[in-house]
């Protein structure tokens, strides 16, 4: 064996991620209303860049880099490029977000009925306490123990502002459990019986599981009057404090792409509505006669110049990937938009990359978070992709499919003999879809179909 030290010449290739090229990266993933903030900043950092206000949005794309078959997935990591991620997060800045008017919080709701109830004192005190320590589904987070530590009311003061605050709409509110918020809406209905109150405070699990006959056998009652109570039960509202906004900011979804249907075809459009077209400022030309003879203002110009190319160009080549993926998934997905989402079908982004012919993580980055107006409605692009189970004919079906149709036999199932998961099988079988009892109870659940021994009625 030789050991030493040699000098050898060795030629390798790979992709060097430029901060140009992580850009064009980034906003290949943004969706218009990200895109929209995003420009707006580099219009305020760039002088180069203006807003081409008599841009025709039915122009043509023309994009003469193409930067989406420069992006490999096994040669970058997709938190690599976090440095340079855009973060919107001066005060100072104006939104719209800024200027919609807030949404009423339970707490509020609450203060406002306070105002107009005739407690005082240190009654009053405990019950503005009290509703600031209610969650957002409307129940109460401490014990009347920790009130009276906290606010130094007597245990008499604390029952009789809980007493108050239990009064008010939402019904339930202020309830310390599940039990007593349902007590506390029946009895405001004038609905509450012994019968009632001892099953809601003993059965609750049973009531869950819809052990009817237990509960009957409970209480001496008939097992069709036990029917009735539940069915009452589960008519209450178990969150009363969901209705209200839990002061969190709204999202809006702005969709990128949209699709008419023109006799029997789908044509396909992308919304650029939201996104200011960019074009280099006239200025510049004034600016870069004057920067000859001044090293340092030239380079200077000519970085921005560059910078601002690269984001128009980053760009258009967004809007050309997102369009033609678009395209692609709506002529694949077109018996759903004809005839529903019982007609959807499996799809991959192997698929859709192969016939586009650029990398499936091009195509991951072009549906995510991007959305797509149509006559069926407004859908996230990632929704038209989706694993499925094989058909007798040959052809995959869709997950979502397939839960459309366990949906419609349970909506049409006969409520005193509801299907078993089995039953589903055959009856999906007899479909052309040949699916496991396992998957059956997988889609249903996910769906929060409850299992038929939960679903059956007396």
């Amino acid at each position: 064996m030789k050991l030493g030290y040699e000098l050898t010449i060795e030629q390798t290739q790979k992709l060097s991620m430029t901060p140009e090229l992580i850009q064009a990266i980034k906003i290949l993933q943004l969706n218009n209303v990200d895109l929209n903030e995003y420009v707006q900043d580099e219009l305020l950092e760039n002088p180069i860049l203006e807003e081409d206000r008599s841009a025709n949005d039915e122009e043509p794309v023309t994009v003469e880099v193409d930067i989406s078959e420069k992006i490999v997935e096994d040669s970058y990591d997709d938190d690599s490029y976090k440095q340079w991620e855009y973060s919107n997060d001066d005060d100072d800045d104006y939104t719209f977000d800024k200027y919609t008017s807030a949404e009423e919080t339970l707490q509020d709701f609450l203060l406002e009925q306070l105002q107009l109830s005739n407690l005082k004192g240190k009654v009053l005190e405990v019950a503005r306490y009290l509703i600031e320590a209610i969650d957002d589904n409307g129940y109460l987070t401490l014990t009347v123990e920790e009130v009276c530590v906290a606010t130094g009311a007597n245990e008499d003061e604390a029952d009789k502002a809980l007493s108050y605050i239990q009064t008010l709409e939402p019904c339930g509110v202020g309830a310390r459990n599940l039990s007593e918020c349902l007590i506390i809406q029946l009895a405001a209905k004038g609905l509450l019986t012994d019968e009632i109150e001892f099953i809601i405070e003993n059965m609750l699990e049973d009531i869950a599981n819809n052990k009817v006959s237990h509960i009957a056998k409970k209480v001496g009652l008939k097992p069709e009057e036990v029917q009735d109570i539940l069915d009452m039960i589960k008519k209450l509202e178990p969150k009363p404090g969901r209705q209200f906004s839990t002061g969190e900011s709204t999202r809006y979804v702005v969709p990128d792409i949209i699709v008419e249907k023109v006799n029997d075809d789908y044509v396909v459009s992308t919304n650029d509505s939201s996104v200011p077209k960019l074009m280099v400022s006239s200025y510049y030309s004034q600016l870069s006669q004057t920067a000859k003879g001044d090293e340092e203002l030239e380079k200077y110009l000519n970085g921005r110049f560059n910078s601002a190319m690269w984001l128009i160009r980053s760009i258009e080549q967004r809007k050309q990937t997102i369009f033609n993926v678009a395209v692609a998934v709506v002529h694949y997905q077109k018996d759903f938009f004809d005839n529903g989402e019982k007609y959807l079908k499996t799809l991959t982004l192997k698929q859709i990359a192969e016939e586009l012919n650029i990398h499936e993580s091009t195509v991951s980055r072009a549906i995510n978070g991007k959305y797509i107006q149509s006559p069926r409605g407004v859908f996230e692009l990632k929704y038209f992709f989706s694993s499925g189970v094989s058909m007798e004919s040959g052809d995959g079906m869709s997950s979502n499919s397939v839960k459309s149709f366990i949906k419609e036999i349970v909506e049409g199932e006969d409520t005193k003999k509801p299907y078993s998961d089995q039953d589903m099988v055959e009856m999906l079988k007899e479909k052309g879809i040949d699916i496991s009892r396992r998957t059956v109870a997988k889609y249903r659940e996910g769906m929060g179909i409850q299992s038929s021994s939960k679903r059956r009625r007396y």
